[in-house]
């Protein structure tokens, strides 16, 4: 509230003829401004919706040196992918020939669209799987995750990748809707081939433990 605070002066004369004015002064009460603060933080706090916080599902490998703990994928199905020194990429689908003959480099946009034709090329030939579209529904979740069950993205960032590069691939499963993919260690033959294709450097053999 304002308030007119009109001073100890009664306005007599000073001087012949003289009436000297009154001195006004305003005062603003703040009190009330307090509580209405409070009342719109009150206010703002029931009514704001808070962010969420979003998580990325990552699947790992089983870390076990037995053959059937370990995590099955179909070679038909699979696609591996090889992060290696500036920003290179390389590829290659199913089980790596021997010779090498499926082992291709990319760019970042090359794999884009890689990783979609092999998404929708698995898509092709999916069967019906009532069972897991059933768990699908149940979980709120799109029978598309049944139909790409098979699909599968191996990422394996050698030494020289970066983290820029680890981000940016995962950023890719993510745009491209890929339901499953594993970050592994890359075998010693994929770093040779990433080697010879100018990508980094070659495997190190283990060192025997002394005896």
């Amino acid at each position: 509230m304002a308030s007119l605070d009109t001073g100890g002066d009664d306005g007599h004369k000073k001087g012949p003829g003289v009436k000297k004015a009154k001195k006004l002064s305003t005062r603003v009460d703040m009190t009330p401004m307090v509580d209405l603060g409070f009342l719109l933080i009150t206010f703002f706090i029931f009514t704001a919706t808070m962010s969420n916080p979003t998580t990325m599902d990552l699947n790992m490998p089983k870390d076990t040196d037995k053959k059937d703990e370990e995590t099955k994928i179909k070679q038909s199905g699979s696609l591996s992918i090889i992060l290696a020194n500036d920003n290179k990429i390389f590829y290659y689908e199913g089980e790596m020939d021997p010779t090498g003959a499926n082992f291709k480099s990319a760019t970042y946009k090359d794999i884009r669209d890689e990783i979609i034709r092999k998404k929708k090329e698995v898509i092709s030939h999916y069967v019906q799987d009532p069972a897991c579209e059933q768990e699908a529904k149940a979980k709120g979740k799109s029978i598309d995750d049944c139909k790409q069950k098979d699909f599968f993205v191996v990422i394996k960032p050698t030494d020289d990748a970066t983290y820029k590069n680890v981000v940016d691939i995962l950023d890719e499963m993510t745009i491209n809707k890929v339901a499953r993919y594993a970050l592994v260690k890359p075998f010693p033959t994929e770093l040779d081939a990433v080697k010879l294709s100018g990508g980094g450097a070659a495997a190190t053999p283990a060192t025997p433990p002394a005896k």
